[in-house]
């Protein structure tokens, strides 16, 4: 059975991939694994080994709960100190849709009763 751990060229290819955005070739170059395609063939065969996406999965995982946090906090500055009342608004929107409050996507109107209309072209 093959070993489940994560060497440390492999953590670092999936740290450097997940924090920086860059693509498979310049993670795997700088991590030191070989440079031009060669590097990049065993880096993105190294990235779909399971243990390797198990522990991709939970840094992005990571990742994106810690953006979510800052981007809470910064739709709320925005709600209360943003210059532009429209982005306040706006901000303060989006707070409310996410709790779960928000205004309903259509509003029917029953109006009930007889309509004349008299047109006299004369």
């Amino acid at each position: 059975m093959k070993n489940n751990k994560l060497t440390e060229k492999q953590t670092a290819l999936v740290d450097t991939f997940v924090t920086t955005g860059k693509s498979i070739k310049e993670c795997a170059e700088i991590v030191g694994y070989a440079k031009g395609d060669s590097g990049r063939v065993v880096a993105s065969r190294t990235l779909r080994l399971p243990h390797v996406q198990r522990y991709m999965m939970e840094r992005i995982a990571n990742t994106i709960g810690m953006g979510a946090v800052v981007a809470s906090r910064r739709l709320v500055e925005l709600s209360k100190d943003a210059k532009s009342e429209y982005v306040q608004l706006e901000a303060s929107r989006d707070i409310l849709d996410r709790a779960g409050i928000r205004a309903p996507d259509r509003v029917q109107h029953h109006v009930q009763g007889d309509i004349k209309i008299s047109i006299d072209l004369t």
